[in-house]
């Protein structure tokens, strides 16, 4: 039986095969804290307020875990309305993720 390949890259790291798997970031604009009753009478083109400004720095998320900040942007071109992020700050032990 083959034994399996290590490729280094990227400073030394393995590039194992979990490093191929995708996943999923959540990027959060905000919260909002209505009560229940508020909630529950909301209807379509209702607004509601979020606990931060348009400019402010949004988070993003692997699972529960904070693992960058960054800015939206709009993507230009051929992706023109496509949102994004740049990134602009990248947590100290995102890296880890445990």
């Amino acid at each position: 039986m083959d034994e399996p390949q290590n490729t280094q890259t990227d400073g030394g790291r393995n590039a194992g095969p979990l490093q191929q798997i995708p996943i999923e970031v959540t990027v959060s604009v905000g919260k909002a804290r209505p009560l229940i009753k508020d909630l529950l009478t909301l209807s379509q083109s209702a607004i509601l307020p979020l606990d931060r400004r348009i400019d402010d720095p949004v988070e993003l998320y692997v699972g529960d875990k904070l693992i960058a900040r960054g800015e939206l942007h709009e993507l230009d071109g051929s992706e023109a309305g496509q949102l994004a992020v740049r990134l602009t700050e990248i947590v100290s032990d995102a890296r880890t993720l445990s």
